[in-house]
């Protein structure tokens, strides 16, 4: 798992920052805990997944890189909203890698 570098926390995120950056990267269970990533497919900006997803067979083999990290599926749409609103304001479109530059991660997060 990478980090991105200016990670973007929901409110509850911020909170429990540590505890749930932890968890993310001992693999541990936290139901309400989301993730946003870049798209597996070129259709979409942003994908929100549940953490757990993370430890499916399939995610398993990739290496993810988490954008943005949020406490329920609510907060997900935010901070997801929140990337997407900073994304057409710094790039005038929605080319995420215009965004995140290449891809300037941090695995120490």
């Amino acid at each position: 798992m990478i980090w991105y570098d200016h990670l973007y926390l929901g409110e509850k995120a911020k909170k429990n920052r540590y505890r749930i950056l932890q968890g993310l990267r001992k693999g541990n269970l936290q139901p309400e805990v989301y993730v946003i990533v870049p798209p597996q497919n070129g259709n979409n900006v942003l994908e929100i997944l549940p953490s757990f997803m993370l430890w499916a067979p399939a995610y398993q083999e990739m290496e993810i890189f988490v954008i943005g990290v949020a406490v329920t599926y609510w907060e997900g749409l935010e901070v997801a909203r929140q990337i997407v609103d900073e994304l057409y304001q710094k790039t005038g479109g929605f080319c995420l890698e215009e965004l995140i530059g290449g891809r300037e991660a941090d695995d120490s997060q």
